[in-house]
């Protein structure tokens, strides 16, 4: 299974980034985890089908209506069979 490793910098924090991200990427069927970072940047972890990802991958260049998001960098990374679900972190 196809997994994503992704960091998104801008207006991204205060906007309901995580929880926009966690409902796209369960709605998408995928299984991963979304943060806020202490230096302002939101970081993802998703995996499930390559299409999915894709899908998700796109909809965090802009993420929610109140996200100014500036750059989003994204690397491929092995799958974690301990995931079960999509969550936010906090």
């Amino acid at each position: 299974m196809p997994a994503i490793h992704g960091w998104v910098s801008g207006k991204v924090q205060g906007v309901y980034f995580r929880a926009s991200t966690a409902k796209k990427a369960n709605a998408l069927g995928l299984k991963g985890w979304v943060r806020n970072l202490e230096d302002g940047r939101v970081e993802f972890f998703a995996q499930g089908q390559e299409e999915a990802l894709s899908v998700l991958e796109t909809w965090c260049k802009r993420g929610p209506v109140l996200a100014k998001v500036k750059a989003l960098d994204i690397i491929s990374e092995p799958e974690n069979p301990v995931l079960t679900v999509f969550d936010v972190i906090k």
